[in-house]
């Protein structure tokens, strides 16, 4: 194991001469939603590239360059990043490394510091982009404009959709192949609104996307749905997951994945709960009460378009969710995913999806307090609740994780 130096490690910055040549690495976790809104920043000059590189170097590199007590998720998109880098397919010097920053107490805050001394000593002229919306990082030349802001927004809307609608015809489609090709065309249609500033017609959009997934030729039988929770990398990344969602498709299943605006509205909504809980009355709170309220309305439209065109199911409503919670858990519960994965386990069972996967990344805390620290109350209100937790490190087998959902299902089948 290389432990890592505790030194103060120097920090290239992305200039705005960078932006012309340079290629901006992205890593892999909703390849659906990431599609999007790199086509955004592509639209506004940058250069990007969506990683999709992993074999066993990927974590390999994760291992030698983060120290042995870093979370899961950190050292995958360190070991990532370390693979391509090393891969010789990339420019070294005109290459940059993109990651995103909530700013909370999550660990996740600080993997940029992490990517930043884990390329130090052979990549010391490669700039760190920080994705954020807190202000962090203040000096690079990446800025995120409200004009790109409403953008990302609406990437996340349509991102949601798709993966919503994904999910809900891969599974029972009689033309292999189709869901697959109507998604990459969707993907590219709004890629070419998002370029002509054609995507606020929200509304006549989704119709149009849900008729045409409609026109997708479907089994009439119904699968097991499999409700899919946890820290959020894990919870979406086919790489940290071991392509979870597809394992469960080839084992007959229906994934039901949250979508990624449920981890929007957390984080407004949290930043709306510290201001009542510490009678803060601040512009930054008023701030996030707006843009909860704006998010939330965006959430309810979409919802309702679902249930009026009335073949798919919707989303779960977030103040829902917030209701889920509060017979659980406190919403101050705020580190990592929270009182979120909580909510999302009693929405799922309460709707009918009573066999959910938890995913546990190795060193994430927080999740293991708030999902499988909860399952048990979860169990005692639904007594139907068949609910796994999955455990993810660089040690755990695709075997053992696969054998483990496996007698999940067949107690489910069981049930029935």
């Amino acid at each position: 194991m290389n432990q890592m130096s505790s030194e103060r490690v120097n920090k290239t910055i992305f200039t705005e001469e960078m932006k012309k040549d340079y290629t901006i690495l992205v890593p892999d976790m909703l390849p659906i939603h990431f599609k999007l809104i790199m086509k955004i920043f592509e639209n506004y000059g940058y250069r990007m590239e969506l990683l999709t590189n992993d074999s066993r170097n990927v974590i390999d590199e994760g291992l030698k360059n983060t120290h042995n007590d870093t979370c899961y998720p950190a050292l995958l998109v360190i070991g990532q990043f370390m693979d391509a880098l090393k891969s010789g397919k990339y420019d070294v010097n005109k290459t940059a490394l993109l990651m995103s920053q909530t700013g909370g107490g999550c660990r996740a805050s600080n993997y940029i510091h992490l990517i930043r001394k884990a390329i130090s000593s052979q990549f010391p002229q490669v700039p760190v982009i920080s994705l954020n919306f807190s202000g962090l990082e203040k000096e690079q030349a990446f800025k995120i404009t409200p004009a790109i802001a409403i953008k990302l927004i609406h990437a996340v809307l349509y991102g949601d959709l798709l993966m919503l609608l994904y999910n809900q015809c891969l599974p029972y489609e009689v033309n292999k192949g189709e869901t697959d090709a109507l998604l990459e065309k969707w993907q590219k249609r709004l890629g070419k609104m998002f370029a002509a500033n054609k995507y606020f017609d929200t509304k006549r959009h989704y119709k149009a996307i849900l008729n045409d997934f409609a026109k997708i030729e479907r089994t009439k039988e119904q699968k097991p749905r499999v409700g899919i929770v946890g820290e959020i990398y894990v919870k979406y990344s086919p790489l940290a997951n071991n392509r979870l969602n597809e394992f469960l498709v080839s084992e007959g299943c229906e994934p039901n994945v949250p979508g990624l605006l449920d981890f929007v509205l957390y984080c407004a909504s949290d930043s709306v709960n510290d201001g009542k809980l510490y009678d803060r009355r601040d512009k930054k709170v008023l701030a996030y009460t707006v843009g909860y309220e704006v998010l939330y309305h965006y959430q309810k439209q979409q919802i309702k378009v679902i249930k009026e065109h009335g073949v798919f199911f919707p989303p779960h409503d977030f103040e829902e969710l917030r209701a889920y919670a509060d017979k659980f858990i406190h919403q101050g519960v705020k580190m990592g995913e929270g009182w979120l994965i909580t909510a999302e386990m009693a929405a799922l069972a309460e709707t009918g999806t009573d066999n959910i996967i938890c995913t546990q990344p190795f060193g994430c805390l927080p999740n293991h307090i708030v999902a499988k620290g909860m399952m048990r109350v979860i169990k005692e209100a639904y007594p139907d609740a068949n609910i796994v937790a999955i455990d993810y490190d660089p040690g755990a087998t695709k075997v053992n994780q696969e054998n483990r959902i496996k007698l999940m299902l067949a107690n489910a089948r069981r049930k029935k």
